[in-house]
């Protein structure tokens, strides 16, 4: 894979944005001194100092390109985050992948149990749109309307829930290249897209105006999950902070298995070449996002 090209604003960029979004998680979960305790704090153990925050980042850029005030970007955000966090909370369980390790320490359920860990993701899940919901901090109500069916629709049998029961069959049935991309465009693209869509809603960029948005982030949509592929291939788990090779154990189709590792390097790179292509309508507005684009290809991790 290419040396890695972190300019100096993309490092910052993602330093500020973890900063934010555990800022911000960290005032919407406080803990309260009830019996629920426990619960939050298996919330803030999944939200809280981990991850790479690129959906966050993503929303965060594009909104900030259309002059949105960033901490009403930073909650929306950490909305899409929370749907992000409740759903790897939920993919770590027995039922699912019974993963160990997750950004380099236990697992939810190993860390609490499992029952916690299945309310924390439902209550993750719900504060989402809770967070979308209020009107003191995003005021236009068709705003908040088109934010709430937005990540509805990404996250449920039509985006991020289907794909992953894509990715339970998958273990049984040997998938093709259509199909895997339909896969992870569905399971983890559409999440990503969703990041960019609802900055542009929150910028009220009419629908016509996102098309090269939309194309931009449904090509670093599939270059990410590539280069996914490829760590887990070929990566190193200490860097990664999560077990590897496990799909080849299960005999899952990727991009990898089916066109090899170069040959999936490849596509990834021209997919985020066509992702910054699509910007070229933007000036040096968007040269964050054409950072990120190139980020997506070149981290370890």
């Amino acid at each position: 894979m290419a040396e890695t090209l972190v300019t100096d604003d993309l490092g910052e960029a993602l330093r500020q944005i973890a900063h934010d979004v555990d800022t911000c998680f960290d005032a919407l979960l406080p803990v309260p001194q009830d019996a629920r305790a426990r619960l939050i704090e298996a919330m803030r153990y999944a939200a809280i100092g981990g991850g790479k925050r690129m959906r966050p980042l993503l929303c965060v850029t594009t909104a900030g390109m259309l002059a949105v005030d960033r901490e009403t970007a930073v909650r929306v955000g950490c909305a899409i985050e929370a749907i992000h966090v409740y759903s790897l909370i939920h993919d770590d369980l027995p039922c699912m992948d019974d993963d160990a390790l997750r950004h380099g320490k236990p697992t939810l359920h190993r860390q609490f149990d499992e029952a916690t860990a299945v309310l924390a993701g439902d209550s993750l899940h719900a504060l989402a749109f809770e967070v979308l919901s209020e009107a003191e901090r995003i005021p236009d109500p068709f705003v908040r309307a088109e934010l709430v069916s937005c990540l509805a629709r990404v996250s449920g049998a039509d985006g991020m829930a289907g794909g992953q029961m894509m990715d339970i069959v998958a273990e049984e049935s040997e998938f093709d290249l259509p199909t895997v991309t339909r896969l992870q465009q569905l399971k983890t693209g559409a999440l990503l897209a969703a990041s960019v869509e609802m900055g542009a809603i929150l910028g009220h960029l009419p629908a016509e105006g996102r098309r090269a948005l939309r194309h931009y982030a449904h090509d670093i949509g599939l270059a990410f999950q590539i280069a996914d592929d490829l760590l887990d291939h070929e990566g190193d788990e200490e860097l990664a902070g999560k077990a590897l090779r496990k799909d080849a154990e299960a005999g899952k189709s990727t991009f990898v298995s089916l066109l090899g590792a170069d040959r999936a390097r490849e596509q990834a790179r021209i997919l985020v070449e066509q992702a910054i292509g699509h910007l070229s309508s933007y000036g040096a507005e968007a040269d964050l996002l054409r950072s990120v684009a190139r980020f997506v290809v070149e981290r370890q991790r």
